[in-house]
């Protein structure tokens, strides 16, 4: 069920959501998605395209019973973990200041 969100809370949200830190805040965010999200699109794309179409390819024999489908498998699972302590480093030091001081500024603004 929805909160009612008070006249106060929502001025004082409007207020913070058109300053230009939360701009900032929200170009940092789509700056490191948008193209992070197209680029592993591309290589998980790549992987199901080369299973499907270069078949001898990706079954050619690295070593032991280990060849290359299976190698690019594993790696999309590094990449998504590779990917995700990228971006908790770069919001712990670029986003979460940001959002800190908006977040203060809102509750200080409510709490009046």
């Amino acid at each position: 069920m929805a909160q009612k969100v008070s006249t106060e809370a929502h001025a004082a949200y409007q207020r913070i959501h058109a300053t230009d830190e939360f701009a900032e805040l929200k170009r940092s965010y789509f700056g490191f998605v948008v193209p992070l999200t197209i680029a592993f699109m591309v290589w998980y794309l790549l992987f199901v395209l080369l299973s499907i179409y270069a078949h001898d390819f990706m079954a050619h024999t690295l070593f032991g019973n280990i060849n290359v489908a299976l190698v690019f498998g594993l790696l999309q699972f590094v990449t998504t973990f590779g990917i995700a302590i990228w971006y908790a480093r770069f919001a712990a030091r670029r986003m979460d200041p940001i959002a800190d001081r908006l977040r203060h500024e809102y509750e200080e603004e409510i709490e009046r």
